[in-house]
């Protein structure tokens, strides 16, 4: 209490020293307009403002600083501490605490004398307190052993997770060295077929090429045999004339016999052989 009173003598000096640093730098004139006196009032009110706002503030933090050493004392023996905010309200305790206030700081002995900081006196070391000694022993010491089987836990984890990381990554880069054989593969493939449809288009050329020259040559040997063809004809027709010549001469109508014999035989193997090389209608 001592505390927040100094502090709250501090804050009002620097609120009544707002006042007076208004009247001294702005109050120099005997009348002022509204708007000035408006202008003056509105200013005062953001100081003021921002004093007491700044002083809640800090009387709200410095609460909760004096609560946390308390909390942290009852925290080394164990203690479970309630609050009830309800109570924060109480009319009647609060002036309880103004009339305390009162008659503490009514003499300047009280206010400069000395005060000792209590703190929460340890439990008893026997019998129920001796026992709840040994359970929080115990309790710290699993307490303990859980924390350590949490960091092999969390350790495991860690490593199961990179080992995670990597697999995905190495099976990320399986997939794209898979790929890339897969259109290595492809592409290969495609000039193969590429290659062999070259081929077969050469082979194609060269088979028309072979055909046209076959044809050529069909063609010179039709013309060769019909040549061949007119030539025996001619040559039967001077024997048939020779025949008639020679009708009445027995030994000569048997060598014109066999010729002409001879140049039937020729005939039929010409005729086969145009056969041949003749196309069909």
């Amino acid at each position: 209490m001592r505390f927040a009173r100094s502090k709250r003598v501090l804050r009002l000096k620097t609120i009544d020293s707002c006042f007076e640093e208004l009247k001294d730098s702005r109050l120099v004139e005997e009348t002022f307009t509204v708007d000035e006196v408006r202008e003056m009032l509105d200013g005062l009110q953001v100081v003021v403002r921002g004093e007491v706002e700044m002083e809640l503030i800090n009387t709200a933090h410095t609460n909760v600083l004096l609560l946390r050493q308390l909390f942290s004392q009852a925290e080394k023996f164990y203690l479970r501490l309630q609050s009830d905010i309800s109570e924060l309200e109480n009319r009647e305790l609060l002036e309880q605490v103004a009339e305390f206030e009162k008659t503490d700081f009514k003499s300047a002995d009280k206010i400069n004398q000395e005060t000792s900081k209590p703190k929460l006196a340890p439990l008893n070391e026997g019998g129920v307190s001796e026992l709840l000694n040994k359970e929080i022993t115990r309790l710290q010491d699993e307490n303990n052993k859980l924390k350590s089987r949490l960091r092999t836990i969390e350790s495991q984890a860690m490593s199961a997770l990179d080992e995670k990381t990597k697999a995905e990554r190495a099976l990320k880069d399986l997939q794209k060295v898979q790929s890339e054989q897969q259109l290595a593969a492809q592409s290969q493939e495609i000039s193969c077929l590429e290659d062999t449809v070259a081929a077969l288009k050469e082979d194609y050329e060269r088979s028309l090429s072979a055909n046209a020259a076959s044809h050529k040559d069909l063609q010179e040997n039709l013309i060769s045999a019909k040549h061949e063809l007119l030539r025996v004809q001619e040559q039967l027709a001077l024997a048939e004339k020779e025949l008639e010549k020679k009708f009445q001469q027995t030994a000569a109508y048997r060598n014109m016999k066999e010729i002409l014999t001879k140049k039937n035989e020729q005939i039929k193997e010409i005729r086969k052989r145009l056969q041949r090389y003749e196309p069909s209608e």
